[in-house]
């Protein structure tokens, strides 16, 4: 169960995130399901890439264990990651779909 949670926790958090920042930033809206599955994606790989930086974010495993032991702090942390991950990439891919239908 941890280790489906592990996964849920970032990816869905990701998906949000590539949402907001669709409905928030016009510019970086790429649609609804461009910005669903970038943001998981995102999610997903946000806790390994802000780890190997120094930065301390909880990874979806670490999450998932916070959920079970009652860590609001640890899931806050990989639910804001993930948030943020999916946030990035879901813009980046919405900036190259924008560029590739100017030209």
């Amino acid at each position: 169960m941890e280790m489906l949670l592990g996964l849920l926790i970032p990816a869905l958090s990701g998906a949000a995130g590539g949402n907001i920042i669709g409905k928030i930033a016009g510019g970086l809206n790429g649609g609804t399901l461009l910005n669903t599955v970038l943001g998981a994606v995102g999610g997903l790989g946000a806790g390994t890439i802000l780890g190997s930086m120094g930065v301390d974010a909880a990874s979806g495993a670490e999450a998932a264990e916070a959920v079970s032991s009652g860590g609001i702090g640890t899931l806050l942390s990989g639910i804001v990651g993930g948030g943020a991950g999916g946030a990035a990439l879901g813009g980046i891919g919405a900036i190259i779909k924008n560029m590739m239908s100017k030209s």
